[in-house]
């Protein structure tokens, strides 16, 4: 014991615990593979450093054809291409005739256009025409069936026996309405057995005779201007071709200037009224023609083809059927628009040859209802009719009579958008 007879304190001792290894958390063991997998993936594939590759934008000013560019899906495959595309909207001749100044790439949606901007260039530029689709016009089948009971249009058969999407329009026929003139056309009325006045307006050709609706407006196509745009102008070239006897305005007097260009002048002036008729709307057609209000904007609009069938296929997808109502009238003769895309610059260039090459590009090309180029072919004609029998689309089938209107030389067909729309000049700058 200690002095003060307490026993002694001991020294504390210090006791560690043993820890056990950290072990990793059940759902970060569960995700690993997957991620290693996806690691895997794209490095093999080329794209593990696509987050950090630098986009390219590239500005391109183009008409109907956008509607191509702004698809989700085709927007999704140019940035795995490291590729965006700024668009410009405006109408196809505004395109040829307007300042390309700061532009990378163009894309009007026919071959006039397309020839007027080639001509400005002054070095050789890369181009494609990666697709083709008719000019068509959009109605609605009350007016559809107006036109048959008035011998203009017949329907084409669909392969299931119910109502037809599409009828094929008599053009010289149809023009006859157009011209705001009865001429000899008889109709017969309700009690069969009379003349109707008007012959030129719906309600004059038996549009109130069914369904119980009435429209006693005058037999019109809505189309936009003839200035700016393409599927206008080459509406346009269709009623000069059908006015001129089937034949392409031009090449007629070719040995006498002055008898040529009048007789462009007088061909012009015939065409005319058909056109003012109508008025000179720039906005875009199809946006109208497919809204709610599309009947009473207008019966009939002008159209291309790729619009109704991509409107259809999205329509099938949401309802689970066609949109009936909403019939397409393909006039014969027939018009084939041809768009081309052109590069201005390396950017440009860029973009031209990943639409040329790539093939999903292609395949989405068709989902949108285009008939696509391909090497050796005109057009993918079959491809698009089977993608449309596995959607539930109706196929249409090309009229018997495979008359094609033929655009006229740029020159001509200069004179008679001129004469007819009084265009303003062209406000260019540098190329």
């Amino acid at each position: 014991m200690s002095e003060a007879g307490r026993p002694p304190i001991e020294e504390p001792t210090l006791t560690t615990r043993r820890v056990g290894r950290r072990r990793v958390p059940r759902h970060v063991a569960v995700a690993l593979p997957v991620a290693l997998a996806g690691l895997i993936a794209l490095t093999v594939s080329g794209n593990a450093l696509r987050p950090f590759e630098r986009i390219v934008t590239v500005e391109a000013r183009m008409a109907s054809k956008s509607d191509f560019f702004r698809d989700p899906e085709v927007e999704r495959l140019l940035l795995e291409h490291g590729i965006r595309v700024d668009i410009h909207r405006l109408g196809s001749r505004g395109i040829a005739t307007q300042s390309l100044k700061d532009m990378d790439a163009v894309f009007p949606s026919g071959q006039p256009a397309a020839k007027l901007i080639l001509d400005r260039q002054d070095k050789s530029v890369r181009s494609v025409r990666p697709f083709v689709t008719p000019l068509v016009l959009g109605t609605f089948r009350d007016y559809a069936e107006t036109l048959v009971k008035a011998g203009v249009a017949t329907p084409q058969r669909p392969p299931d026996g119910g109502p037809t999407l599409y009828y094929d329009l008599d053009m010289p026929a149809f023009m006859n309405l157009l011209d705001g003139r009865a001429g000899d056309r008889t109709t017969a009325d309700q009690d069969g057995d009379g003349e109707i006045e008007g012959a030129d307006t719906w309600n004059g050709i038996g549009f109130d005779q069914a369904g119980g609706h009435s429209n006693s407006g005058r037999v019109l196509v809505r189309t936009s201007s003839v200035c700016e745009s393409n599927s206008a102008g080459t509406y346009l070239s269709l009623l000069a071709f059908v006015a001129n006897r089937n034949s392409t305005p031009g090449t007629q007097n070719v040995d006498d200037p002055r008898l040529a260009r009048d007789a462009v002048t007088d061909l012009a002036g015939k065409i005319k009224p058909l056109i003012n008729l109508q008025g000179m709307w720039a906005d875009e057609q199809a946006d109208s023609y497919f809204s709610d209000l599309g009947e009473s904007i207008a019966p009939i609009s002008l159209i291309y083809e790729h619009q109704y069938l991509a409107h259809q296929i999205a329509h099938h997808d949401d309802h689970g059927k066609q949109d009936a109502n909403r019939v397409l009238l393909y006039p014969t003769p027939y018009a084939l628009t041809e768009p081309q895309l052109i590069s201005l610059n390396d950017k440009g260039d860029r973009l031209v040859r990943l639409i040329q090459n790539d093939e999903e590009l292609r395949d989405r090309a068709i989902a949108l209802g285009f008939r696509v180029r391909f090497s050796g072919e005109e057009g993918t004609s079959e491809r698009l009719n089977t993608y449309l029998r596995d959607h539930g689309i109706q196929v249409p089938v090309p009229n018997r009579d495979r008359t094609k209107s033929y655009e006229p030389d740029l020159d001509v067909l200069e004179r008679i958008i001129d004469h007819v729309g009084n265009c303003p000049p062209p406000n260019q700058d540098t190329p």
